[in-house]
C-alpha cells in the first residue's frame, strides 16, 4: 500500500479488494453539544430568518442566549455505530472499525464498550484545543480505557482555561501512548473567520509548536474538495500522513473512511503512527453538491423521530437553552409547543424536501465528482 493514497469510489469502484478492513474515524452522536451561536450570523444574511430572531427575543421571557444553546445530533451511539457499519459491511463488503469522536466527551463510546456486542469500539473524542483565543479540533483516538475518563477531563479542564501552554504538555503525554492516534480535524477551516493569511500562519504556529505530537491531517467529508485539496500540500510540507474524517452528524454516512488490511484499531494506529501508510477513500456522497448535502443533515436533524425515547423525538427536545437558573434545559420544556412563527421557519425549510426543489439545487450548484486527477491517486 502506497504513502498517502486519496482515492474516490466512484472513479474506481473495484479499489476496496485488496483490503479487508474500512475505518470510520470522526462521527458524532447524541452526546454532542454543538453550538448555535452560528445562527445570528447566518441571520444578518437572510432576511427571513433575521425578523424571526428579532422576534424570538422580543417575545421570549428569558433572554436569548446563542453563546449557550446547543443542538444535539439525532444519532444515539448504537444508531451511529449501525449506520457506519452499515456502509462497510453491506456497501463494501469489508469488516468495520468505527471511532466515534463526540465533542470533548467520550460519552458515547464508554456507553457502547459497556455491551459485549460493541464492547471493542474505541475510547475516543474530538478535543476542542486553545490557540491565540481560538480552538482547533483534535481527533484524539482510542485513549487507554483504564485512564480514558480521567484523560478527557483534564483535556476539558484544559480547555475551559484557554490554556495553550497545558495543551502541548497534554498532547505530549497523549503522544507518549503508542495506541493513541491524534488527529489534527479540518485544519484549514477558518471557524474563528480570522481571514486565510492569519489562519494559515496560526496552523503553521500550532504544528512547529506541537511537532511530532500529531499523527496525521485530516481530508474531511464534510468539508469542499476546494478546501480539501490544500491539507495536501500542507501534509506534504509538515511530513505528516493525511487520514479520513467524515464528521458525521445527522443520517449520511461518513463520506470520508480509510482502506486498511488492520484487524484491530490498535493495528490501524500504529499503520498511521510507525509506518505512515493511509488510503483514504471519498464515498459516492462526497460528489453530491455539498448544499444539497448539508439540506439533507438539516433535515435529519429537525425531523421527528416517533420511535425515539419520549423526550428525543421532536426537534425541541434535542435543543438546549439555559433556563432562568443558568441550566440547560431542552426548548420543549420551555413551551406547550413551538411558537407559530418557528413553526413556519422549519416549514419553510422542510420544502427542501422536495423533489423537484432538490434537482434545481444539484442543477445549481456543482458537486465534487470531478476532482482534479493529479490530486487524486486510482
Amino acid at each position: 500500500m502506497a504513502a498517502n493514497q486519496v482515492s474516490c469510489i466512484w472513479k474506481n469502484p473495484n479499489i476496496t479488494r485488496d483490503y479487508r478492513t474500512g475505518v470510520s474515524l470522526h462521527s458524532h452522536t447524541n452526546h454532542s453539544n454543538e453550538k448555535l451561536q452560528f445562527i445570528p450570523a447566518f441571520a444578518e444574511k437572510w432576511s427571513p430568518m433575521r425578523r424571526a430572531l428579532e422576534h424570538l427575543c422580543t417575545k421570549s421571557a428569558i433572554p436569548v442566549d446563542f453563546g449557550r444553546a446547543y443542538w444535539t445530533p439525532p444519532l444515539s451511539p448504537r444508531h451511529a455505530l449501525e449506520v457506519e457499519t452499515k456502509q462497510f459491511e453491506d456497501g463494501l463488503g469489508l469488516a468495520a472499525l468505527v471511532s466515534i469522536t463526540d465533542h470533548d466527551s467520550i460519552k458515547a463510546p464508554a456507553a457502547l464498550q459497556m455491551s459485549a456486542e460493541t464492547d471493542g469500539v474505541p475510547l475516543s473524542m474530538e478535543w476542542s484545543v486553545p490557540f491565540r483565543g481560538n480552538v482547533f479540533h483534535l481527533g484524539i483516538q482510542n485513549l487507554p480505557p483504564e485512564r480514558a475518563q480521567a484523560i478527557a477531563d483534564e483535556l476539558n479542564a484544559c480547555t475551559t482555561a484557554a490554556c495553550e501552554e497545558h495543551a502541548s504538555d497534554l498532547l505530549s503525554m497523549l503522544h507518549g501512548m503508542p495506541d493513541v492516534l491524534i488527529v489534527f480535524n479540518h485544519p484549514l477551516w477558518d471557524m474563528a473567520g480570522w481571514g486565510t493569511d492569519r489562519h494559515a500562519a496560526a496552523i503553521d504556529q500550532f504544528i512547529e509548536r506541537n511537532q511530532g505530537m500529531l499523527h496525521a491531517l485530516e481530508l474531511n467529508g464534510m468539508r469542499k474538495w476546494t478546501e480539501n485539496r490544500y491539507v495536501m500540500p500542507l501534509a506534504e510540507r509538515w511530513k505528516l500522513p493525511l487520514i479520513s474524517g467524515g464528521d458525521r452528524h445527522a443520517c449520511e454516512p461518513s463520506a470520508s473512511v480509510n482502506l486498511t488490511n488492520a484487524q484491530s484499531f490498535a493495528e490501524f494506529v500504529h499503520e498511521v503512527r510507525r509506518e505512515k501508510l493511509s488510503h483514504v477513500l471519498f464515498m459516492a456522497q462526497y460528489a453530491e453538491p455539498m448544499c444539497v448535502r448539508v439540506t439533507h443533515s438539516v433535515l435529519d436533524v429537525i425531523r421527528e423521530y416517533p420511535n425515539y425515547p419520549e423526550g428525543w423525538r421532536r426537534w425541541d427536545d434535542r435543543v438546549f437553552h439555559p433556563d432562568r437558573n443558568g441550566v440547560p434545559v431542552p426548548l420543549s420544556s420551555m413551551w406547550t409547543k413551538p411558537p407559530e412563527y418557528i413553526n413556519r421557519v422549519m416549514a419553510f425549510v422542510r420544502l427542501a424536501e422536495n423533489t423537484t426543489i432538490q434537482k434545481g439545487l444539484r442543477r445549481i450548484y456543482p458537486g465534487d465528482a470531478e476532482l482534479h486527477p493529479s490530486e487524486v491517486v486510482s
